[in-house]
């Protein structure tokens, strides 16, 4: 089976297309914002990852969540909430971890299908 790769890079790929699933790397926000504001613009980032791989929001089958203080949940959710296809949700998780920068707030990765 073929593995296609967007956008590689040094050290990784944005994401990765292996027959009918998507893998998306951690997405992270590039502007200073809060954590509502980071979620949204990685959430576009998200958007358009997946249309480049031929898919969308509405076959996301999981999402990892990274915040750096899990007092942010009600922030993300809002933006989440707003995003998310609500006929069909994915399974997800959502910790607290320390990101690879002090400027992110949130880290969001998901595999979707196409």
């Amino acid at each position: 089976m073929t593995i296609q790769r967007l956008h590689p890079g040094p050290r990784m790929s944005q994401a990765v297309i292996h027959g009918d699933t998507v893998y998306l790397a951690g997405q992270v926000a590039e502007t200073a914002q809060d954590t509502e504001g980071q979620t949204r613009e990685i959430l576009a980032t998200i958007d358009s990852l997946l249309a480049e791989a031929g898919t969308d929001k509405s076959r996301i089958l999981a999402a990892t969540v990274y915040l750096t203080d899990i007092a942010d949940f009600a922030a993300m959710n809002r933006a989440w909430e707003a995003w998310v296809d609500p006929a069909n949700p994915p399974a997800r998780a959502t910790v607290e971890a320390r990101l690879a920068a002090p400027r992110y707030k949130v880290e969001i990765v998901v595999t979707a299908g196409r």
